[in-house]
């Protein structure tokens, strides 16, 4: 049986089989041809939060429980049996898990690490829609329920705590936020942290780290957003900005088998990551807003192996030669045999 704690909507039953559904006996053995089985024990951590590239298990027999961890309890988000998987958005991207998944009654899974999930989601159609489908419903339900990794103090009228706020959301980051003007358990917590007033906003992540008025960069090394890069690594494609005509274009390479990197100042988006309404994008008739565009897109990217840096500058390119290099700033530099500026000049 499939259970969840967080907040659902009035339509609860068919946002749930969304949510969690279960996977037939054919899908199954599809997931299967893909993946190995293996039993668990009562009791096993089979994620622990801030793992990388954890991967997905799919529930033969058993039943595993996603929580998260706080100061005060261990609190239950959701419940896998039978016929489930695990994961959202995090596993397919690498980004380490935001929760903790673990074994509460001994049963059997199907493991597929990250590559033979993404070689899944590529190849067949109809376990690609549903997972998908699955894991942009959780990471939306993890976002509405501030049900992540990351705890931010801060005030609203803070111009920081409003920078930091739309970092974490345009980024698609859930994360609690306590404000100094009316939380009244916010100085307990700057006190346990020694954290003075006057250094907000704070982000506490992964309930260890402290980081008082942190840069986007800063936040983006502290919750490992970004792979480490490899200078001695050769890109098909650097696509400079992940606007819409960023991300397409690396859509459009990453389906082909290249081997794409973006390369984006702030998050996904760009500037239509900020509209409310756009209306005259092709294919949504009826309209989307820019932060619903940009997640839909990044995610499609992720779907095939194209990866992003955020709150990382672009601030030189190299043309003399084949190939060329882009300047990351820091003496950082990456080669690409092709290099697309989707951002606009200044």
């Amino acid at each position: 049986m499939n259970d969840v704690r967080i907040p659902a909507s009035p339509s609860a039953a068919s946002r749930l089989e969304q949510l969690f559904p279960k996977l037939t006996p054919r899908q199954l053995g599809r997931f299967s041809a893909q993946g190995c089985t293996r039993r668990t024990t009562e009791g096993e951590v089979l994620i622990a939060t801030g793992s990388r590239a954890a991967g997905c298990f799919v529930v033969l027999s058993g039943e595993l429980e996603i929580v998260r961890q706080t100061d005060r309890s261990t609190e239950v988000i959701a419940v896998h049996g039978a016929g489930s998987f695990t994961g959202e958005i995090s596993t397919l991207s690498g980004r380490p898990a935001l929760l903790t998944t673990r074994v509460t009654s001994s049963g059997e899974v199907i493991e597929l690490d990250r590559e033979r999930l993404l070689a899944l989601v590529q190849m067949d159609p109809e376990l690609s829609e549903l997972i998908l489908r699955a894991y942009i419903l959780r990471r939306v339900e993890l976002i509405a329920g501030g049900f992540g990794d990351v705890v931010l103090i801060g005030s609203t009228h803070c111009s920081g705590t409003l920078r930091v706020k739309e970092f974490l959301t345009r980024n698609g980051h859930p994360y609690t936020y306590f404000d100094l003007d009316r939380d009244p358990e916010v100085q307990a917590l700057l006190d346990r942290f020694h954290v003075l007033p006057g250094e907000v906003p704070v982000l506490i992540a992964r309930r260890e780290l402290v980081l008082r008025n942190p840069s986007n960069a800063d936040i983006a090394e502290a919750l490992s957003l970004n792979d480490p890069v490899d200078a001695k690594r050769l890109h098909d494609l650097v696509v400079v900005g992940a606007g819409p005509a960023g991300l397409a274009a690396a859509v459009y390479a990453a389906s082909e088998g290249l081997n794409v990197l973006i390369v984006e100042a702030a998050a996904p988006g760009g500037q239509a990551g900020a509209s409310s309404k756009i209306e005259n994008y092709l294919g949504f008739p009826t309209g989307i807003s820019g932060q619903a565009l940009a997640g839909r897109a990044y995610t499609q990217a992720e779907k095939f192996g194209a990866s992003i840096m955020v709150a990382v500058n672009a601030v030189g390119l190299s043309c003399e030669r084949s190939p060329y290099l882009v300047d990351l700033g820091n003496e950082v530099r990456v080669s690409a045999r092709t290099v697309i500026l989707a951002k606009p000049g200044r």
